[in-house]
């Protein structure tokens, strides 16, 4: 009989699903991928696979999980099988720059970034945003790796040479334009099977304000990503923009069907995205709230794929 095959390397983050997979009986197999191989010359087992890789699965010592499961997911094409979040996905997770890149194609408006490698280079950047604030962060990052918010070019300079200065794991250093939002909250849009589910609003008005990728602390300059004690998650029912349709096409155009893209509008009224995440996790208690549930669409959408699947197989 034919599986879900969950392909990930963090067992906190793939609960939640498992529990939604069994609730609905679905039959599925755990593709932990910290570590493993696999032979290229048999082939996979059949089934349809969801990728849950994540940018920074370094930081959970998982340092080559995602080129293994590039690995994975080029054996799993090679034979026709089904991928939820493909190869090409997992490019734009491992790479804001790729991700940057397809918003602006759709013609999706993102804050002005420079890519540079070096601390020489990443100083020479910062010339670009002379009389602006501005922040850093990782292009293969997740968990706000590295985002920090500079007022000028000396304050970044005293980052670089001190032992605070974090290296990218890639080597590629972003240096972005500072947003900054008449109200301290951004927007998440999820999306399940390329179709909008809900807007989450996260709030950051107690002690923090926004930047263009986190919430930042002003004390130490510092954005602790993803530290949901520090903010709160709402879902955003009002929430109706016409990105949301470009969202759409860029997720279609890279074989992306489940993931989360966070968004932030300025004083002017300007709406700037600046994250895909294809390993898009939901907040409980907003989702509890509002009585909508991400992992349970995902459950159902990956049944349903499986579903077709079968039918096929018949």
């Amino acid at each position: 009989m034919k599986k879900i095959y969950v392909i990930h390397e963090n067992q906190e983050w793939t609960i939640h699903l498992f529990k939604r997979l069994e609730e609905l009986g679905l039959p599925y197999e755990d593709w932990h991928l910290g570590s493993g191989s696999i032979n290229l010359n048999e082939a996979p087992p059949e089934g349809i696979f969801y990728s849950r890789m994540s940018a920074s699965a370094h930081t959970r010592n998982h340092r080559y999980a995602p080129e293994l499961a590039a690995a994975v997911l080029a054996w799993l094409e090679r034979h026709g099988r089904t991928v939820i979040n493909n190869s090409r996905a997992l490019q734009l997770e491992v790479s804001k720059v790729v991700q940057y890149m397809e918003l602006e194609k759709f013609g999706v408006l993102t804050p002005k970034t420079l890519a540079a490698v070096g601390q020489d280079q990443i100083l020479e950047a910062a010339n670009a945003f002379e009389g602006q604030a501005f922040i850093t962060k990782h292009n293969r990052a997740g968990k706000g790796l590295g985002v920090r918010l500079f007022q000028d070019k000396q304050a970044l300079k005293t980052y670089l040479e001190s032992d605070e200065f974090e290296e990218p794991v890639d080597g590629i250093t972003l240096l972005q334009q500072y947003i900054e939002a008449p109200e301290p909250y951004i927007t998440r849009c999820e999306f399940v099977g390329g179709k909008f589910v809900y807007a989450v609003r996260v709030d950051t008005s107690e002690g923090f304000e926004l930047c263009p990728a986190d919430a930042c602390s002003i004390e130490d300059l510092f954005c602790p990503a993803g530290e949901e004690p520090q903010a709160k998650f709402q879902v955003d029912n009002s929430f109706d923009d016409p990105v949301l349709e470009k969202y759409a096409e860029v997720l279609k155009a890279n074989g992306i069907q489940i993931a989360g893209i966070e968004c932030i509008r300025d004083k002017q009224g300007n709406l700037y995205s600046y994250d895909i995440n294809t390993n898009t996790n939901y907040n409980s208690e907003a989702e509890e709230k509002a009585g909508v549930f991400g992992m349970l669409e995902v459950a159902k959408y990956l049944g349903s794929v499986l579903k077709e699947e079968q039918v096929v197989l018949v």
